[in-house]
């Protein structure tokens, strides 16, 4: 079980703490642990709560109300809610949420809604960016542990990959040529999955190599079809120590192809770049890019 400071509820939730001091005061809606020093802590169940309370007030459920309902007419309004058709942070607030519980069937529901009201690409845009970015503050923070975030990238991961499985693409003899990959030793493969659906759903050319790939398998690979694009995702590995003689070997390794990389550890790092090599700061300028 986690432990969660009045800050952590704050960021994760949208609420404020000092808006949730005056719930524990006026409603006793929540209930804190206290450290010997007397600052205010929090578990799992409260974080759950705060949620649950954060999607309420979202659909213009009064604080007043949500104070008198048991913990079970709480989460049959909530349950009530996500059946419906929900807007992209409600939808943050249930992923958060079946994420802690390890809930499945829960996940499935929120992403068949959210795809068929949405679809796909603003599905994974406006909802699953925003969460993992969400995952990544509660796994720094350690409030989730390693099982809760295989658990739900697994399931992202599952989807695109079936998304991609399910486009029909019709190439043509002016078809752009990408390679794709992460360099070795990087795992985080989502955003590298879902530039292949992209570039794939905009009728590009795509082999798609996945993560941590050794340098020398790049370059055979980029002899033997000669892409028009490298694209990787950068997000922990190489280190910062390492990262601009990463991007620099890119550059005189493949001078005739053009680099584009994104990722934690290059975008707004101040890298400099070589005359080939751009830093894709979000998904819509690879659009644009796959459109061009």
């Amino acid at each position: 079980m986690s432990n969660y400071s009045i800050k952590d509820l704050e960021q994760l939730s949208g609420i404020k703490a000092h808006t949730l001091r005056i719930w524990e005061q006026r409603y006793n809606i929540i209930n804190p642990k206290r450290t010997d020093t007397n600052i205010r802590t929090y578990d799992d169940k409260d974080l759950k709560l705060v949620l649950n309370i954060a999607l309420l007030k979202d659909h213009d459920y009064k604080i007043s109300e949500i104070a008198k309902l048991s913990l079970e007419e709480l989460s049959k309004e909530v349950l009530s809610i996500s059946e419906k058709q929900l807007n992209y942070p409600d939808q943050i607030h249930a992923l958060t949420i079946a994420m802690l519980d390890i809930d499945e069937d829960r996940f499935e529901k929120i992403m068949a809604t959210s795809i068929l009201q949405f679809g796909f690409e603003n599905t994974m845009i406006n909802i699953i960016y925003p969460f993992l970015s969400r995952i990544g503050i509660l796994w720094v923070t350690g409030s989730i542990g390693p099982a809760q975030e295989h658990f739900i990238t697994n399931l992202i991961r599952q989807k695109i990959i079936v998304a991609i499985d399910g486009q029909v693409i019709r190439l043509d003899s002016e078809a752009k040529k990408y390679i794709l990959f992460t360099p070795e030793g990087e795992l985080h493969e989502i955003p590298l999955l879902f530039a292949n659906y992209v570039l794939r759903a905009r009728s590009n050319k795509v082999i798609y190599l996945g993560q941590s790939l050794p340098f020398s398998e790049l370059q055979f690979v980029c002899e033997l079809h000669k892409p028009d694009y490298l694209f990787s995702v950068i997000t922990s590995t190489p280190g910062q120590d390492e990262i601009q003689q990463y991007v620099n070997r890119l550059g005189v390794s493949f001078p005739t192809i053009k680099v584009l990389l994104t990722g934690y550890q290059v975008v707004a790092q101040g890298i400099d770049l070589p005359p080939n090599t751009d830093i894709i700061m979000n998904v819509k300028q690879l659009m644009e890019i796959a459109e061009s």
